[in-house]
């Protein structure tokens, strides 16, 4: 049995210790076209900032796949699949043969058209070269002030990292607010004064039309007609599934690669998961790609056991982002900007503390949350929300200063404590 991997993220990870927990001897490869293997992606703002050096950078060093027996090709870009003879071939013309073939790319960063995008000085921020980049060009051309184009996560946690290093910063959203597919307006207000109390400009309802200058950027001209004086810009308007590759192989794609509960693509022994997947629910006959860390890790798992001969269904994710900005601990799980007559909406705010909670339940169960400036025990209503518990009988208390375990249904706390809730697989 021969193991392929394409892509070494959390999801590609995930599926080849599930793979060796099955199958200690069989040939595992796995394929990155990036140069560097093992490292966290979520941590390449904070090594901008300064906040991580290099070592802290990796969760998994190079011992650890000698140790499981994988091999590791770094700096191979596959550009085609040929399931037929069950092969993957390189940009380089390398065909690498599978028995089973696992799809784990990831997404590729969006980039808008914008007149004068190729000059100098525009960068994409997704991978540790690009921070590695960014901070070069901030030396080299002292850069003081930087225009980052996207409100979303990724922005904002390159804006974070450009305030740390002393930078004037002005994020650019089309949207009408920052964050504006997980936080509401409330929560998307507080977090603009938060930046705008660091110094930080925020525009709205805009987006960077032209990058002017000769050579290097030197200003952007946004679609208002405002013109920012800037010799950095980071595009940051999020990503879409890296698929391309993919065309003409038979494998069918959709936003994403389309998967079933076992991870399974319509080609036989081949599969998919993480951020280039798309999974369609068999209860619902949605399809959903949620392009987050903790879905890629539990798909990829699903997918592994499945490879190496172990029948687990994946049971579906909701979205989940955590990120402190400007000071600002915040965390939104499940689905937060629901439109909807049957939902119900629950709220706290403490203005003097930057405190705000949202609460959305549907059918008396909680099926988003946002926490802003207080934290603490959001793992409590994640649980809640996952296991799709019945709120109903504890619902006035759900925005107590002191909800915790003590509320919970008793047979709910007993499964926890005992360890026999399981939310990712079955």
């Amino acid at each position: 049995m021969r193991y392929v991997i394409i892509g070494i993220g959390p999801a590609g990870m995930a599926a080849a210790d599930a793979i060796r927990e099955i199958d200690e001897k069989s040939e595992l490869v796995m394929i990155t076209s990036e140069e560097v293997a093992g490292y966290s992606k979520p941590l390449i703002t904070y090594f901008l900032g300064g906040k991580v050096d290099e070592k802290r950078m990796f969760y998994r060093f190079p011992w650890c796949f000698e140790e499981k027996n994988i091999s590791v090709m770094t700096g191979t870009e596959i550009v085609q699949v040929d399931p037929n003879e069950k092969r993957v071939i390189s940009k380089r013309g390398e065909e690498i043969p599978y028995d089973k073939l696992l799809i784990a790319t990831g997404g590729s960063p969006f980039v808008p058209k914008i007149e004068g995008v190729e000059k100098e000085g525009v960068f994409t921020f997704t991978q540790w070269k690009d921070s590695k980049m960014v901070a070069s060009y901030i030396v080299e051309n002292n850069v003081a002030k930087a225009v980052v184009l996207g409100g979303g996560l990724i922005g904002l946690k390159t804006t974070e990292a450009l305030l740390e290093l002393g930078l004037k910063v002005s994020v650019v959203e089309l949207a009408d607010r920052i964050l504006a597919t997980t936080f509401d307006k409330k929560a998307s207000q507080i977090m603009t004064r938060a930046l705008q109390s660091r110094g930080c400009e925020v525009y709205t309802d805009d987006t960077v039309v032209q990058v002017k200058g000769k050579r290097k950027v030197s200003k952007v001209l946004l679609k208002s007609g405002r013109e920012i004086k800037t010799k950095l810009l980071i595009i940051a308007v999020g990503v879409r599934p890296n698929v391309g590759f993919l065309e003409g192989s038979g494998i069918e794609v959709n936003r994403g690669v389309i998967v079933n509960e076992r991870m399974e693509t319509n080609v036989e022994n081949v599969f998919a998961a993480g951020d280039c997947a798309e999974f369609r629910d068999p209860s619902t006959g949605e399809s959903t790609n949620i392009a987050i860390w903790p879905v890629a890790f539990a798909e990829g798992e699903v997918a592994g056991y499945n490879m190496a001969g172990r029948p687990v269904k994946y049971q579906g994710g909701v979205p989940m982002n955590s990120v402190e900005l400007a000071g600002l601990a915040t965390i939104s799980v499940g689905f937060t900007n629901v439109e909807d007559n049957g939902v119900e909406i629950l709220k706290y705010f403490k203005e003097e503390e930057n405190v705000y909670r949202k609460l959305v339940l549907k059918d008396g169960r909680l099926i988003g949350a946002v926490f802003v400036g207080d934290i603490d025990r959001a793992g409590i209503y994640t649980g809640l929300i996952l296991q799709k518990v019945d709120v109903s009988s504890f619902k006035n208390d759900l925005l107590r200063e002191d909800f915790g375990l003590v509320y919970l249904p008793k047979e709910y706390r007993k499964k926890l404590m005992e360890g026999e809730l399981k939310v990712w697989l079955e």
